[in-house]
């Protein structure tokens, strides 16, 4: 396993002295898209059996549409928000800034499995404890919406595709990174940000 973190990269950003908080700062994308993956067949699978197909196919579709709108606000009001005191700029910072100072780092494209499995947990668990119509379907839509999502990201940075609409996408984030104005916070569905009137227009 200790293979997956031993890629290099010259311009890393040391976010903490301590070696193993530090270590999990550090997400490769096999490791990512493999307990993902395993973890969005498992909840699907959880939705078919304790729902029928239509609800689970409504619970799906309601799980993933909230994941586009989180996604959307998460970015824009959340990882971009502007704190005043040290403590709230080291903390952005630690959350997305790093990302944004050094964009290409291959092991920072992804939020770190030791944030991302927690707060799924927790998310879970809300959905669980509200006993909402289907929980275990909306679960199912709103963690394969996020893979989706990090997938994209981690490709926009570390992949260069003649696909066109894998090209589209990395130019609609690249956009979001290197524009002189703010914009562009919706990575899979740049529609999103022509809604919210966000949408950053090539030159």
């Amino acid at each position: 396993m200790s293979f997956l973190f031993s890629r290099q990269h010259s311009t890393r950003i040391q976010l903490f002295q301590n070696k193993w908080l530090e270590a999990s700062t550090l997400t490769p994308f096999p490791l990512f898209f493999t307990v993902w993956t395993l973890i969005d067949l498992i909840s699907l699978f959880t939705a078919f059996k304790n729902n029928g197909f239509l609800d689970t196919f409504l619970g799906f579709a309601f799980g993933l549409c909230v994941w586009v709108i989180f996604e959307y606000c998460a970015h824009r009001y959340i990882f971009h928000l502007n704190l005043k005191s040290a403590f709230g700029k080291h903390f952005i910072f630690l959350l997305h800034g790093n990302h944004h100072s050094d964009p290409k780092d291959p092991l920072r494209s992804i939020m770190p499995l030791t944030v991302s499995l927690p707060l799924g947990f927790l998310i879970w668990e809300a959905l669980r404890y509200l006993s909402l119509p289907a929980y275990s379907a909306v679960f199912s839509g709103f963690i394969v919406g996020y893979t989706a999502y990090d997938s994209t990201h981690w490709a926009c940075h570390q992949i260069s595709s003649t696909n066109k609409i894998v090209r589209k996408l990395r130019k609609h984030h690249m956009l979001h990174h290197y524009a002189k104005v703010h914009g562009n916070y919706a990575t899979t569905l740049p529609l999103v940000d022509r809604v919210f009137k966000t949408f950053i227009r090539p030159r």
